[in-house]
């Protein structure tokens, strides 16, 4: 089979659509399949409309299939019209989910159009698909989760234990510094708390400079800049460090369309305070193994101050840590997606 895979900007950028994406490249050649890949400017959502007005790059004539990654959508409604083969949408997200307003109805409207110019669609989440649905998605489609097992790490109930009794409440933020992810509302929620706790920060903080900014001058004004540690962008090896010695990964999105990170952090035995907007209660039990929440300090707090109770923390790391062990893996989740792909 011949494959054309479609994407906004670089296979390289560190997010979990991104490493979807690769993910999938990889496991199509290790199936024995060709894939070509095209690169779109990832230029911002109206930049990527404009492309339907240059001339793009179309997929080689001989494809048999164009998979098309979902962020990529705006650049595609003209290529589309013009293909003759079958194309897939690999949907990570619905964008208009993302923005609110009069802006919501106009990406929806772009969204709406896409969707029904592609014949199948591959989604992250069983609420992707959901909200795709209500865009006119094609009922030929398929539900394939990510996988959290990047790194896999080998960590016992004993020390999840040990380490939920030691210290300060060791608490990560992982994700690119933008609004939606919620770094504010943590910010502010863990300032309402009397307790010991310990704020590591891993992500890029350039993708919106401003925002970042008012993050900052929160973190003064609130007096907590000593309790938190800016980590920037850090490797792979770097970041499984930093999970290793974390008791809660709070990422608490105003709108997280599956959350990854959630999933990767769980297999340190990490509780996750993810968001409650989107997909993430498929796999987080709210209370058990984590806690869904909507991006309020007051909630965030609560949550926090929950787990406070050092035995409360240890039993939902291991539950965590549980739960992580029964979610499938890359290869098992990619096979379905690429047995899909050979079906169409």
């Amino acid at each position: 089979m011949r494959v054309a895979l479609v994407v906004a900007g670089e296979l390289s950028t560190t997010s979990g659509g991104y490493l979807y994406d690769r993910r999938l490249l990889e496991r199509l050649i290790e199936r024995g399949h060709d894939v070509e890949v095209i690169s779109i400017p990832h230029r911002s959502y109206g930049g990527r409309l404009l492309e339907n007005v240059r001339t793009r790059a179309v997929p080689s004539s001989d494809v048999d299939v164009v998979v098309e990654d979902g962020l990529a959508h705006p650049a595609l409604l003209r290529t589309n019209r013009q293909l003759d083969r079958p194309i897939v949408a690999l949907l990570h997200m619905v964008a208009s989910a993302t923005v609110d307003g009069i802006r919501r109805r106009a990406v929806g409207a772009v969204e709406r159009r896409f969707l029904r110019s592609v014949d199948a669609a591959i989604h992250n989440s069983v609420d992707t698909e959901k909200r795709a649905c209500r865009l006119g998605a094609p009922e030929r489609s398929v539900v394939i989760p990510p996988a959290g097992d990047r790194f896999d790490p080998e960590i016992s109930p004993a020390a999840i234990g040990r380490r939920a009794h030691e210290g300060a409440l060791e608490i990560a933020f992982l994700g690119n510094v933008v609004e939606r992810k919620g770094l504010r509302p943590l910010v502010d929620g863990l300032a309402r708390t009397e307790l010991d706790w310990r704020l590591t920060v891993v992500g890029d903080p350039t993708v919106e400079p401003r925002y970042v900014e008012r993050v900052r001058e929160r973190v003064h004004s609130a007096g907590v800049g000593d309790r938190i540690e800016w980590a920037g962008r850090r490797s792979d090896e770097s970041v499984a460090e930093i999970l290793r010695a974390t008791d809660v990964l709070a990422v608490p999105s105003s709108y997280e369309p599956f959350g990854i990170v959630y999933l990767e952090a769980m297999g340190f035995g990490c509780v996750p305070i993810a968001a409650r907007n989107g997909g993430a209660d498929e796999f987080v039990r709210d209370g058990e193994t984590g806690y869904t929440v909507p991006s309020e300090p007051a909630v965030i707090a609560d949550r926090i101050g929950r787990l406070a109770d050092r035995d409360r923390l240890e039993r939902m790391g291991i539950a965590a840590r549980g739960a992580y062990g029964r979610q499938p893996g890359w290869e098992q989740r990619l096979d379905r997606a690429v047995d899909f792909l050979e079906a169409i």
